[in-house]
């Protein structure tokens, strides 16, 4: 079964990672999809872990642990292989907190520089369609 990406979907950036993550996961059985306020979202993630959330990309892994910020991407990264596998390799010599603040500072100005999305769900063919979760 494919882990839940979570991601903002009034974000630009957001809807560009989910993008960049969709056609490197040619088979889709690594990542499925649903924007963060969705009924999926809130049927999977109790309440009182929602409120405690941080503003970011979240991954809920099969165990339904869920990942945050830069440990999310990493992950992701790390799932699609290849080169982008080495990449985190090499970046994860830098402190988890540190990797955060920066993930923080870009969240902090994503809706400055990447414009909305006119829709929740980028459009796309109809067999991708069932890799987002509503």
């Amino acid at each position: 079964m494919p882990e839940m990406i979570y991601y903002d979907g009034d974000c630009g950036l957001c809807h560009r990672w989910v993008k960049f993550v969709m056609p490197r996961d040619r088979d889709g059985d690594k990542f499925a999809f649903s924007p963060i306020n969705s009924g999926t979202f809130n049927q999977r993630i109790p309440a009182e872990q929602r409120e405690s959330l941080p503003d970011s990309i979240l991954v809920q892994r099969e165990d339904g642990t869920l990942l945050a910020r830069s440990s999310a991407v990493f992950h992701i990264l790390r799932r699609l292989g290849g080169g982008w596998k080495l990449l985190v390799n090499m970046l994860s010599i830098i402190p988890r907190p540190v990797r955060d603040w920066g993930y923080d500072r870009v969240a902090a100005v994503r809706h400055r520089f990447f414009k909305k999305p006119t829709e929740v769900c980028p459009v796309m063919p109809p067999e991708l369609r069932s890799r987002f979760h509503f």
